[in-house]
């Protein structure tokens, strides 16, 4: 074999190579990939029943139901144009209130309810340090 087909022949076992771990790489991606679903796009369509997926959306005001064990919760999460019951078991953050913004990752049930595995509440986009909030409301005179 001449060494202009041998080095044709490692360019192509090289390229092949590479392919197969990109193709490896990527299958392996789409398995741990967790979409996210709004209330809205659940009315829309279906949301898969077998794959962990992430609810985003605002908790309703008057939701949150506390269970006896201190440790289970109810509440709703909406977006504006649908609403979603969630059941989650643990401890929640300490930023998970009425009104402000949450992010929980579960699965589906097929009554359309949500069973979360993990809470992560979003904090104000607006948010400012204590040391330059208080700063801010001070009122100091440039004249003497």
């Amino acid at each position: 074999m001449k060494a202009k087909h041998q080095r044709l022949w490692l360019g192509l076992a090289a390229l092949a190579a590479v392919i197969g771990a990109a193709v490896l790489a990527l299958s392996a991606l789409q398995d741990q990939a967790a979409f996210f679903y709004a209330p809205s796009d659940v009315q829309r369509s279906a949301p898969p029943l077998d794959r962990g997926v992430r609810l985003g959306g605002m908790v309703v005001e008057g939701s949150i139901d506390r269970a006896a064990d201190g440790v289970s919760i109810a509440f709703d999460v909406t977006d504006g144009g649908a609403t979603v019951p969630v059941r989650f078991a643990g401890i929640t953050p300490d930023l998970f209130r009425e009104g402000s913004g949450v992010v929980a990752e579960g699965r589906f049930q097929p009554d359309g309810s949500f069973v979360a595995d993990n809470i992560l509440a979003k904090h104000d986009e607006r948010y400012m340090p204590p040391e330059i909030a208080g700063a801010m409301h001070k009122t100091e005179s440039l004249e003497q």
